[in-house]
């Protein structure tokens, strides 16, 4: 029995039957592809963060590479508020 099996073996009995086989293939189903690895999600927030600093006439890469506070006024400039943002 691996490790995380025993979260999932709730009757203790040592193995786990088809219920609770389901249970263990449901949760790491669902951390792949909405938990911590979940990396698209990840790469679709950077896309939706680019899109709406290109459409409020920002590029991000320049907005990268100037100080905090020259920053924080071009994004209120554009209409953005700066702490929505993490660069």
């Amino acid at each position: 029995m691996a490790i995380y099996d025993r979260t999932f073996d709730y009757d203790n009995d040592g193995k786990l039957d088809a219920f609770e086989e389901y249970a263990y293939m449901d949760f790491n189903d669902r951390m792949m592809h909405t938990g911590l690895y979940a990396e698209e999600d990840i790469e679709d927030e950077d896309e939706e963060l680019e899109d709406e600093l290109e459409s409020a006439g920002l590029d991000m890469i320049e907005l990268e590479m100037i100080d905090d506070d020259e920053r924080a006024e071009a994004l209120f400039d554009a209409g953005l508020n700066p702490d929505d943002f993490d660069f």
